[in-house]
């Protein structure tokens, strides 16, 4: 099977399974006993908390491990949200769909929300964000990296204009982490959300981050872990395994975004000519994530004619699959319903090679001589 689902989630590195590995069998405690081994394993846990606080130039304090970026997301959301009884928070159309209920929930709960659109490239006006600013306006959550088709948003651009009016700023950077640098300070964030099994770790893990100046409110009062953010028992072997796999990603990061480069400029080049779009592709996205579209071919079909070849890929973001509804990204850029539907993403990682890539195109181009329309129609 050639894998190009690398944005839908990753395989545990071997430095990812040996740390857990050895970890799991020595630092077993449940790192709240008061115990020897308790204490040891709570040792670790602060030495992992203290890494990831490192990568992202935070206080180790600020630092929460949960279970990965959908739970980060809505502790993060809700816990700042819920110090104040109503009010207005801002986010966009294509947020995860974690971020995306979360702020629906809030509605229901009395709180307003301005959900922003984007250009066609899927780039948020930074003076849109601007004027949807008002005086009751108490948080902002807009993702760093979009899931689907790549596109970077100016988180710093947007977090300098925030904490110049004192409004705190969330970013859920799951797709970007270990991809490509994250400062909580450089870019003015409140709270950042990553998640383990998007680089190499395992599935399970992942880690919030609170500026240790902003309260929150605990999701369930009386927790004792994680100080309070999340109930049960801390996976200390998951947890060291994910700060591994970081160090990992983060110390090989310039030439693993410079080989996504390489290998997306080879797979458009092979598609170059064939009648494919490319949504949000510029050089200033995330490499690795090539959403596009086969022109009246809806995406599902592409994927299952693709799967049949060996081949892997998907039809938009994971948490998505299977609801059978345009692409959520595509239609907030202004595509129509049927265009939406055509999305397929191919996204690459660390063990994917130009031949995979030269295959799938190949198979692609094959695809294309044979319409599956996704209207009654053909384009045109």
């Amino acid at each position: 099977m050639i894998y190009l689902d690398y944005a839908a989630t990753t395989p545990m590195s071997d430095l990812a399974i040996e740390v857990y590995t050895k970890v799991a069998r020595t630092y077993f405690a449940n790192s709240q006993s008061l115990h020897d081994e308790g204490t040891s394993a709570a040792q670790l846990l602060e030495v992992a908390r203290q890494t990831i606080a490192q990568t992202i130039n935070g206080h180790p304090s600020g630092v929460y491990f949960t279970s990965g970026g959908t739970e980060s997301n809505i502790l993060a959301i809700r816990g700042l949200a819920k110090k104040h009884t109503s009010g207005h928070m801002i986010t966009a159309k294509a947020e995860h769909s974690s971020i995306l209920h979360t702020f629906q929930q809030l509605e229901k709960d009395g709180f307003d929300v301005t959900y922003l659109s984007y250009d066609d490239t899927g780039r948020l006006k930074l003076d849109d964000l601007i004027e949807a600013i008002r005086d009751d306006t108490i948080l902002v959550s807009i993702a760093h990296g979009n899931s689907e088709i790549g596109t970077l948003q100016p988180i710093e651009e947007i977090g300098k204009e925030l904490m110049e009016r004192g409004i705190p700023f969330h970013t859920d950077a799951v797709q970007t982490f270990g991809k490509l640098p994250v400062d909580v300070k450089e870019m003015h964030l409140t709270a950042l959300s990553v998640s383990s099994h998007k680089l190499y770790g395992p599935k399970g893990v992942g880690a919030c981050y609170i500026d240790p100046s902003q309260s929150w409110q605990a999701s369930l009062p009386g927790t004792i872990h994680e100080k309070g953010f999340r109930p049960g028992t801390v996976d200390v072997p998951g947890i060291f395994s994910f700060t591994a796999a970081v160090e990992e990603a983060t110390t090989n990061m310039e030439l693993a975004h410079q080989q996504s480069k390489t290998l997306r400029d080879f797979l458009l080049s092979e598609l170059n000519g064939a009648d494919v779009v490319i949504e949000g592709g510029d050089d200033k996205g995330l490499p690795h994530i090539v959403g596009l579209r086969l022109k009246g071919i809806e995406g599902q079909y592409v994927m299952n004619e693709l799967n049949q070849k060996g081949i892997a890929v998907s039809t938009g973001s994971a948490c998505s699959i299977g609801q059978q509804n345009p692409s959520k990204t595509l239609k907030a850029i202004g595509r129509t319903d049927d265009e939406a539907r055509e999305l397929v993403r191919i996204s690459f990682g660390r063990h994917t090679t130009k031949e995979e890539l030269e295959k799938t195109a190949l198979v692609i181009r094959s695809i294309l001589s044979t319409r599956h329309y996704t209207s009654q129609a053909p384009p045109g």
